[in-house]
């Protein structure tokens, strides 16, 4: 199967205007997650909708393509990436520009996800390691299948555990926290892209619900590598903490 690496970066940014250029351990943080996806997949692409994103990526030698700042979402600037990348591609694995850590192994986990025809979106989950981090409404919760694929995803805690003290729930449930990496074979994210919000991504405020409830097929991949997001000017400076300690 042919695998291309898209790694969405805005400029505007409400909460860190211009994250992808903050500059973390001596490189742009959008060089530091450029340069994680390489080591996994043989073709990779930034695509912004900023020239001076654009430029910085050109600078260091990576792949870059212009896209509209219409977008509503980073699935939606990846659709147009993929229209203008010359070849053809059989999944698309969508980056976030703000995970300088992404590790080659949960890529390839990604990537092995579509090793089941039944397959059409593959994603990450973690298990959770304390029960104030799964009471975190900023990270999604995932129930899965015995097959692994997705059943929902919630900012609230599920399942509910009956009958125990919440503080213990995390010993009598394996809780799992969702990572935002998708991959999606070529066709399904070409039909994704057209669906209108859903009722229930509307409430979560959580875009993979709306492919879950147009019936699409969500395969989750276990890691437990724990990655260092990028939101605000205060996970900068915990993310050169981390980046001091792996060094």
């Amino acid at each position: 199967m042919k695998f291309i690496g898209i790694i969405p970066a805005r400029y505007a940014s409400s909460r860190f205007p211009g994250k992808p250029l903050a500059v973390l351990g001596g490189q742009p943080v959008i060089q530091r997650v450029y340069e994680q996806v390489c080591k996994a997949l043989d073709t990779v692409y930034v695509a912004t909708d900023d020239k001076r994103i654009f430029d910085c990526v050109k600078s260091f030698g990576g792949n870059a393509v212009m896209t509209s700042k219409d977008h509503r979402t980073g699935t939606d600037r990846i659709e147009e990436a993929v229209e203008k990348i010359a070849g053809e591609w059989d999944v698309v694995i969508n980056i976030q520009g703000d995970e300088p850590f992404i590790h080659k192994s949960q890529i390839i986990s990604l990537c092995n996800c579509f090793d089941d025809p039944a397959t059409q979106i593959a994603t990450l989950g973690k298990p959770f390691t304390s029960m104030d981090a799964v009471e975190n409404t900023n990270s999604p919760k995932v129930v899965l299948s015995n097959q692994n694929f997705a059943m929902y995803f919630s900012r609230s805690i599920i399942p509910y555990v009956r009958n125990e003290e919440k503080s213990t729930w995390i010993e009598h449930y394996p809780f799992l926290k969702h990572l935002g990496i998708y991959a999606y074979r070529r066709t399904v994210l070409k039909e994704i892209t057209q669906l209108p919000m859903s009722s229930l991504e509307k409430a979560e405020s959580l875009e993979q619900l709306r492919w879950l409830q147009n019936g699409y097929r969500i395969k989750v991949a276990i890691t437990n590598i724990e990655t260092v997001g990028i939101d605000t000017p205060d996970d900068l400076k915990r993310a050169e903490l981390f980046l001091k300690e792996k060094e």
